[in-house]
């Protein structure tokens, strides 16, 4: 099945999960030291990315669509890429907390934060279990028109 205009293969994002869990486990483990804290904030700069130009755009995607997707059979399905642009968002609140945590002498918060992103992340690689996407549904849910309840209930 092809998809749709304007959809990403949904492995997209569960392999931009995978790289990103690396990097936020290397964070963990070298945190609070400079390597930690550079790896938070490079990591934070590609959650931006992912606001800032979507999903499709990113670092992550590129090596999906060049070395990943050309190994897979086509996806069965497309999948619309604001709850993972939603997604990156949440995980960019996180990195940012975690990076105010460090420079001002609150590694916990730090370590919390970075912790927190990191679970999201490997939920998403491991499951398929996208929390912010999840999240991005509930709020479409919560504050969209009947309409718009009705289409996010049967995505």
């Amino acid at each position: 099945m092809s998809q749709q205009q304007g959809q990403i293969d949904p492995r997209g994002p569960q392999f931009n999960a995978v790289l990103t869990s690396a990097v936020l486990a290397l964070s963990l483990l070298t945190a609070p030291g400079a390597v930690g804290v550079t790896l938070l904030a490079v990591q934070a700069v590609l959650f931006a990315l992912g606001v800032g130009l979507g999903v499709q755009r990113t670092p992550a995607a590129w090596l999906f669509r060049r070395f990943v997707r050309p190994r897979l059979a086509a996806p069965a399905h497309g999948e619309d890429p604001q709850p993972p642009r939603f997604a990156q968002g949440v995980g960019l609140g996180f990195a940012v907390v975690g990076l105010v945590g460090y420079a001002a002498g609150l590694p916990l918060l730090g370590l919390v934060a970075t912790g927190l992103a990191l679970v999201a992340a490997l939920l998403n690689a491991v499951f398929g279990l996208c929390l912010g996407c999840e999240l991005y549904l509930l709020l479409r849910r919560a504050t969209g028109s009947p309409a718009q309840r009705r289409t996010t209930a049967n995505a």
